[in-house]
Order: structure tokens, then sequence, then C-alpha cells
């Protein structure tokens, strides 16, 4: 892209409540209340109570309603749309990562930067199924998270990791029991939802009520997602015979979780590329299953944005940093952020242990 002329201060900021815009008025997936939050997607370290109003893709509304309260005050772009804010033009751009996830394109006088909150670009090309994919957007500055910014990083192709849980789920109803598969709510679940419930699954699929609660408001956006009988305290699972469900991590060990009778449990999660992460977890299986961008999806991503100058937040921002550097000379730098990863609902140590294989 052309250099602009650069103006004496940065387009985005990072102030108490979170990344600003002075030229705009309004933050960005701000971490403390603000009048007016533009919001990446509705993950709860990204979308957050309390906001006067909030703007944000449209296909994410039913969700950011569901998780927030039916009475925010609420304005939705469709990707592309080009809104005028203040001194600046703002659009949303497809991030891949859940239902109604947005990159953030800011331009004034020239000068583009891009806020791509968590977003999903694999180095093995897959996309998520229930939702719009991943598009670079050229600017002069991108701002990325980087929860996998290692190497070590690399994600199979998705089609053959869900073979992979469709053969434990098999194997489990062989041994007449039911399989426990845990992701996150909010995303996970719907895209291990829409691979797994096909006419090759090896039996009938139940949700946990918090995912169905979401899965509501994908099917309200009008994502086709599979049919999948909800979990109740009336659920009598001995006439029951090679169920999968799908439920959020907290379950683990719970009274919740012992009511399904006889099973063995799993964990979908990028986290699991790590042995030490999955030791810890304790589950029978780990899969490596994750919709943030890998160690090659972040490299193709910024590289595709054209940036000279990228800001890196949330996950190993010194080895990216480093990478960004010393092979193709960017002007690279790290931002604190209050985001975290809620994708894994892992501890951040886990991003500190020796990969699979890997020398002591």
């Amino acid at each position: 892209m052309t250099p602009p002329t650069r103006p004496p201060e940065d387009l985005i900021q990072r102030r108490p409540e979170g990344l600003y815009c002075p030229a705009g008025d309004f933050h960005i997936d701000p971490w403390r209340p603000v009048a007016r939050a533009v919001i990446t997607h509705a993950h709860a370290d990204h979308a957050r109570p309390g906001h006067g109003a909030y703007l944000a893709q449209r296909d994410g509304e039913a969700l950011l309603r569901a998780r927030l309260g039916e009475d925010i005050a609420f304005q939705g772009l469709a990707y592309g749309e080009p809104l005028r804010l203040g001194a600046v033009t703002l659009s949303l751009h497809p991030a891949g990562h859940v239902l109604g996830s947005a990159q953030v394109r800011v331009e004034h006088r020239g000068e583009v930067w891009v806020v791509s909150g968590d977003y999903f670009a694999s180095g093995a090309g897959d996309h998520n199924p229930t939702c719009a994919p991943f598009e670079p957007v050229r600017c002069h500055t991108f701002i990325t998270e980087c929860t996998f910014g290692l190497p070590i990083y690399r994600w199979a192709a998705q089609a053959a990791v869900i073979d992979e849980i469709r053969a434990w789920w098999a194997g489990c109803a062989a041994e007449g029991r039911h399989a426990l598969l845990m992701g996150y709510s909010l995303g996970k679940a719907q895209h291990l939802l829409a691979g797994l419930a096909t006419a090759q699954a090896p039996g009938p699929v139940w949700v946990h009520g918090a995912v169905a609660r979401l899965n509501a408001a994908y099917q309200a956006s009008g994502v086709a997602l599979p049919a999948a009988a909800t979990v109740t305290a009336e659920t009598d699972w001995k006439r029951q015979r090679g169920a999968l469900v799908i439920a959020p991590p907290a379950v683990q060990g719970s009274a919740w979780a012992r009511r399904l009778g006889p099973h063995r449990d799993a964990f979908a999660s990028g986290w699991m590329r790590l042995r030490g992460a999955r030791r810890r977890q304790g589950v029978d299986r780990g899969f490596v299953f994750s919709d943030h961008a890998d160690w090659p999806g972040l490299l193709q991503a910024i590289t595709a944005t054209g940036a000279q100058r990228v800001i890196v937040t949330h996950g190993d921002e010194d080895a990216l940093i480093r990478w960004l550097r010393e092979q193709h000379g960017l002007q690279a730098e790290t931002l604190a952020t209050e985001f975290h990863d809620a994708d894994t609902e892992l501890p951040a140590a886990a991003s500190t242990d020796s990969p699979p294989g890997a020398a002591p």
C-alpha cells in the first residue's frame, strides 16, 4: 500500500478502558464500560457487558444478545459495509473465528489500520463452516492476536481430526460407553457439531444446555446446524446407546457428567498439541482442534495484509515479533491487552510446555 502521511499519534491507542480510536471516538473490544464499543466477536473477553452502545457484524447479533442481554443497544453492519464515525471510515471484515466474528478496518486520511480480534487461518487451508471464512484486509498497521504464536502449532486438516474423533466415539460405543467431548460452548461446540452430527455418526448426538442455547442463536441467524437433543435432568442415559455428548469443559468430573453413566471423555483444543496440557486436563483423549490461527496461518494472514507495522497481542508475542522483524523486516511490537484465551479454558501455563515428542 502507498505509505500514508502519518499523523503525530497512532490511529488506535491503548487506553485504560481498552483500544481507542480518538479520530472516531470509539473503543474496540473494551474491557471497561465505554459509551460506544465496536465488538469483534461474542467471546467473553472481547464482548463485555455495560457498554452504552454496541456495533458489530450483524450475523452475530443473536449471539451478543444471548450473552449480554436482549436490551443492549445494538447496531449491525454487513461485512464490508462502510460507516462514517467521526473523522474515520470503519468497516468489518470476516475473521472466520465464530459466527459474526470480524476484523475492524479503520481508515483516516489515507492511513488504514486493522484490528483482527481472534481469527482462524490454518496452514492446512481449513475454514470454520459455521461462519464466514477469514479474509485478509490490506492495511498499513495490523493488530493481530497470537494465541498460538509458536512454530510448534501447526494444525492437521480438520476433516482428518473429525475422522479421529468419530473413530474414538465408535470405540466408546463398542465398549458400551457414551462419549463426552468437551470444547468451548460458543463456536467450538457448533463447529464440532457440524462436523460430527452427520450420516456417518455412530450414534445420536446430545448437547449440554449451554451449548443448546448458543446453537439456537446460530440457527436464529440462519446457520443450518444439525439437530441435536439437549441433555436435561430427565434424560434417561440407560436407554441411550453410543451417544456423543458435546459439553463445555466445566462439566469435567462434575455431577452432571457422572449422570451420563459409563463414559469416556475427551477435550478438543489447540492446546492438546502439548503433552503437558493433555496430561493436566486428565481426559482419556485430546484432539488438536482449534478455531484460532496456527503458526503458518498467522504468518500467511499477516503477510497478506501487506502491513509494514504489526502490533501483536495476547499470546506468545516475543517469538512472533522476532520472526517478523528478522525474517520479514517488519516493524513489529507488542501491545498489552486484557484479552485472553477464551477458546480453550486451559491455564496459560500450558503455552510454555514442550510439544509432544520434544526432548525434555
